[in-house]
């Protein structure tokens, strides 16, 4: 292998940097045209790709708990919108997730996990390990990822179970995908 060969092969992204770009690919295709978040490190290159999407609105949110309404008010206005947030964010939005349930109302969470896999900050651990089961009791059907290459077939299947039946899905980004994709840059 000559120099300008190894070099293109360490040029192209790793598997486990596309991901972010794997799931904007996959809000486009399921014409979501809001995204509502809170500032996270986790999902800094997602949020970045729906800044510059002119097709969507993204919206900065000061609390997780306003999400909900957001999709709320998307759906009543037939558009479809998107949450991004972190799991402590989860518990943040306990109250308010209740009126997508008792609405019908289809919401896609996507949620980076924080708080396991050799996660910085021990504050995150108690509610990371809670997450799941929260929004489990909040009526969300949940999926997680744990490898870049299921990004797409679980955030896939995630919009065709909320959108295609009036459900509440929260997608569930695990740290070490994350912490991965962030050593691949």
């Amino acid at each position: 292998m000559d120099q300008s060969q190894l070099q293109g092969s360490h040029a192209r992204p790793d598997e486990s940097s596309v991901w972010p770009d794997r799931i904007h690919a996959i809000l486009k295709r399921n014409n979501i045209s809001q995204v509502g978040y809170v500032p996270d490190n986790g999902h800094a290159r997602l949020i970045a790709l729906c800044q510059q999407d002119n097709e969507i609105t993204d919206v900065v949110m000061t609390t997780e708990a306003e999400g909900p309404g957001l999709v709320l008010g998307a759906t009543l206005g037939g558009k479809r919108a998107a949450l991004l947030m972190q799991s402590s964010g989860v518990g943040n939005s306990v109250n308010m997730f209740s009126i997508l349930k008792s609405c019908g109302i289809p919401c896609l969470l996507i949620v980076t996990m924080r708080g396991e896999f050799d996660d910085f900050n021990p504050w995150q651990v108690t509610m990371g390990a809670m997450t799941e089961a929260t929004l489990k009791a909040c009526g969300f059907l949940t999926y997680r990822v744990e490898r870049a290459e299921d990004v797409e077939d679980i955030v896939s299947a995630g919009c065709n179970m909320a959108y295609g039946s009036n459900l509440q899905v929260a997608i569930l980004l695990a740290q070490r995908l994350i912490k991965l994709s962030k050593g691949a840059h």
